[in-house]
């Protein structure tokens, strides 16, 4: 099992990213799919996810807003654009897949830096 995630970086406030994570030995499509967080000296958190296929999401109340997940079945890939972005939006951001018999896996997260 592999969750590879790209699209981090530096952005100032106000700005936008798109995450990617592309999943590969499971199965993408009926694994729930998911992002945390976690920022230094923080617990990792949930930010968002997208389960039933990608019929269903569920999001981080602080994100709700501002943030959107998506997925692509046939690409094993699943988003996150980031509009109007904060500083309180840095952290490391890590991808999570849980299948059918809710194993979780993780990627090795992308950086995400909101800074003017």
């Amino acid at each position: 099992v592999q969750l590879v995630e790209s699209g981090g970086g530096l952005v100032r406030p106000g700005g936008s990213l798109r995450l990617s994570c592309v999943g590969s030995g499971f199965n993408f499509s009926t694994s729930a799919m998911s992002w945390y967080r976690q920022a230094p000296g923080q617990e990792r958190e949930f930010v968002a996810s997208s389960f039933n296929g990608g019929a269903s999401t569920n999001y981080e109340r602080s994100v709700k807003d501002r943030f959107t997940i998506s997925r692509d079945n046939a690409k094993n890939t699943v988003y996150l654009q980031m509009n109007s972005l904060k500083a309180e939006d840095t952290a490391e951001y890590y991808c999570n897949a849980q299948d059918y018999r809710d194993r979780d896996y993780w990627g090795q997260g992308t950086q995400v830096t909101v800074s003017s």
